[in-house]
């Protein structure tokens, strides 16, 4: 059973930062893929970033979040990380990792809440 921890949220001051970390564990499998999306109360889920195991570490991230946030993963392809930066009021919401592993498929963590206020 592929299991994924997220930690990092909390409450953070606009302008600040924060540094998520999602843990993937209970396969011996490649993970090809990992990623982070977040969804805000009353609006769809978008991405936010995203990574790849192959292909060099292929990373893409929402147009929206070029140059605050930063996306990386560990060596052993098992962890992903989300640096957030320059938080703003608007990146408020729950942030969800995803990891995509091979021969069994997408599997989702439970969210971890970021809340951006003064």
């Amino acid at each position: 059973q592929v299991q994924l921890v997220e930690s990092g949220g909390g409450l953070v001051q606009p302008g600040g930062s924060l540094r998520l970390s999602c843990a993937a564990s209970g396969t011996r499998r490649m993970i090809n893929f990992m990623g982070w999306y977040r969804q805000a109360p009353g609006k769809q889920r978008e991405m936010v970033a995203t990574i790849t195991n192959t292909n060099g570490g292929r990373i893409t991230y929402a147009d929206s979040l070029k140059g605050r946030f930063t996306i990386s993963r560990d060596n052993a392809g098992n962890t992903v990380y989300l640096q957030m930066n320059s938080l703003k009021p608007e990146d408020t919401a729950v942030y969800y990792c995803t990891v995509v592993v091979q021969g069994l498929g997408n599997y989702w963590g439970q969210g971890t809440q970021v809340t951006v206020s003064s």
